[in-house]
């Protein structure tokens, strides 16, 4: 399996500075700072790229089990909230809420809702989390 890489790079102090983040690949480059991670400004942060691996991954997951159980999604949309809030001095990750509308043929509820428990706790990214990982699911 290949190694995946990004760099970020701040300059200056917390408050006032600024940074830029970059996927290996070159697929995406942005900017980031406080006010992007703490406030509404303008820019990404960390926690809402977890959440696009996070809701990435779970998905692909999903399609490797959907397969084995000879299934096909005709599609599958999923959101992930990520919540960071101050805990004690610092601050954590407290939860990621995943939110899956998928429109699978043939698919029952109830067979559904197992494949997509199990993708949620066989995805890499789930696995890598320490924190509550909750999943609404909605099968159209």
């Amino acid at each position: 399996m290949p190694e995946r890489t990004a760099t970020a790079r701040w300059e200056g102090g917390l408050q006032g500075g600024k940074g830029t983040m970059r996927l290996g690949s070159g697929a995406f480059e942005g900017q980031y700072s406080f006010s992007s991670r703490f406030e509404e400004g303008t820019g990404t942060n960390p926690e809402e790229l977890i959440g696009a691996a996070h809701a990435a991954c779970f998905t692909m997951a999903l399609s490797l089990i959907l397969g084995e159980a000879k299934l096909t999604a005709e599609q599958m949309d999923t959101k992930a909230d990520v919540t960071l809030e101050k805990v004690g001095e610092g601050f954590s990750i407290t939860s990621v809420a995943l939110t899956l509308k998928a429109k699978i043929p043939g698919a029952d509820k109830a067979k559904f809702d197992e494949l997509a428990a199990m993708a949620k706790a066989g995805c890499p990214v789930s696995k890598l989390l320490n924190t509550k990982i909750t999943l609404d699911v909605t099968l159209l």
